[in-house]
């Protein structure tokens, strides 16, 4: 099948990627010319394990391509994602400026019928919104559909997501549209995946939902874990006796100084600005979001109560990226907490195996290191905010001979606080005693 993918940030260069690998012949479109210069080389702009190979296979086989011209890319192409960003606008809601730009686009270049794909996360209503948008600006008189289909991607394990989804989300209601998404993602059936046909309402919210739901789960054992250090329970043992339970689950119970990244602090803001425009009050949502709000300030408080006065400390970072396995500084916790740090007078020097590019965009006036040996050189503290694989297994012992002081905060719980403590650290973790 052939199909066009509108926008090469990460959303769009994974589906674009991966629908290549399912054999279609696919057009990615951007309208920054380098951006598609470099892609066609095959140097991708974002850090997601496994892409890079897979885009040069896919280049190489010739069933990926890249170029600026949407014109072509529309009338060569069957199925058009629209997968382009919707920022955050300062009242919380989704800015839809650029969908409805290609929108407007895409009617101008219609030259018969085609599947419109909304792939960007877009507010309940915006299917509907987008066709009348279409149907506007149509040139000439072609049957279209409008689709929503949801992406449920993990940064940094986005390829396995794609490939291996847990379910496929299609809110459509054209009998043809179904057929043809159906036929798209055929090689999905081999692996019996779940698909959830819908309204295009429903496939909008679920996406939400979905988003909303995780990350009140992340603010909830948070909130326990600050309770358990209160009463001496450990937080570890708790979130274990859940998550065995089938209706809970594990996922997502694991404490840590808050959410961040592209999707779930946006998310949740934005169906807060949502319900708020329908008169519905999200009291839950409202709660998660104020709980995460507050999380970098109390992390900040665990720091100081570790190390003492701040002022003139040197404090190691180590990791700086929202998460593990991505180079996404976008809401990140470590943003917020070196920057409570820093108004009390600490000097803070950081590691981040392949975020601190962008961190030093966000961040130019810490100390960057090459690696975890280096931050841990004279600190006065050791603080763990991102728990990369590789900071798992270090040489303790090399790490407190180094240090000033042998004061170690664990924000992402990766060490024993026994262990620690035996090996002659000051530890401090989360939610543990």
């Amino acid at each position: 099948m052939h199909i066009s993918v509108i926008g090469t940030g990460y959303v769009g260069l994974v589906t674009g990627t991966c629908f290549a690998e399912f054999g279609n012949d696919v057009i990615c479109v951007d309208v920054d010319a380098q951006k598609i210069k470099s892609l066609r080389n095959g140097k991708v702009p974002i850090y997601e394990p496994g892409l890079e190979d897979l885009a040069a296979k896919n280049i190489r086989e010739g069933r990926l391509t890249f170029t600026t011209d949407l014109k072509s890319a529309v009338e060569k192409s069957l199925v058009i994602f629209v997968a382009v960003g919707t920022p955050q606008r300062d009242d919380g809601s989704a800015d839809l400026q650029f969908v409805e730009a290609v929108a407007k686009e895409i009617a101008g270049y219609l030259n018969g019928y085609k599947v419109i794909v909304n792939k960007s996360t877009v507010p309940v209503g915006s299917g509907r919104w987008m066709d009348e948008v279409i149907k506007k600006h149509l040139r000439e008189k072609h049957g279209f559909s409008v689709v929503s289909n949801p992406e449920f991607l993990r940064e940094g394990s986005a390829i396995e997501d794609f490939l291996r989804p847990n379910r496929v989300v299609i809110g459509a209601e054209s009998s043809e549209a179904i057929a043809i998404m159906k036929e798209l993602y055929s090689p999905l059936y081999l692996i019996e995946t779940p698909f959830v046909i819908c309204n295009l309402e429903s496939a909008e919210l679920i996406k939400y939902a979905s988003n909303v739901f995780l990350a009140t789960k992340i603010s909830f054992i948070n909130e326990i874990a600050n309770f358990c250090e209160m009463i001496g329970a450990d937080v570890h043992h708790v979130s274990q006796g859940m998550g065995l339970d089938n209706r809970i689950g594990k996922k997502f119970l694991h404490p840590g100084p808050g959410f961040g990244g592209s999707c779930f602090p946006k998310d949740t803001t934005a169906l807060l600005q949502l319900g708020q425009k329908h008169n519905f009050d999200f009291q839950i949502l409202k709660s998660a979001i104020q709980i995460n709000e507050q999380q970098p300030a109390f992390m900040a408080k665990k720091i100081r109560d570790a190390v003492g006065e701040l002022k003139n400390k040197t404090l190691g970072v180590l990791g700086l990226s929202f998460k593990p396995n991505t180079d996404d500084m976008r809401e990140a916790p470590s943003l917020k907490i070196v920057k409570e740090l820093q108004k009390e007078g600490a000097c803070i020097k950081a590691f981040d195996p392949v975020a601190m590019d962008n961190a030093k965009k966000v961040m130019p006036e810490l100390t960057y290191c090459e690696d975890t040996y280096e931050v841990a050189q004279d600190s006065d503290a050791l603080i763990f905010i991102t728990e990369w694989n590789q900071f798992r297994s270090l040489d303790l012992d090399k790490i407190k001979s180094l240090m000033k002081t042998p004061i170690i905060v664990d924000l992402r719980n990766i060490y024993h606080p026994e262990k620690m403590r035996e090996r002659g650290f000051h530890y401090t973790s989360v939610g543990r005693r």
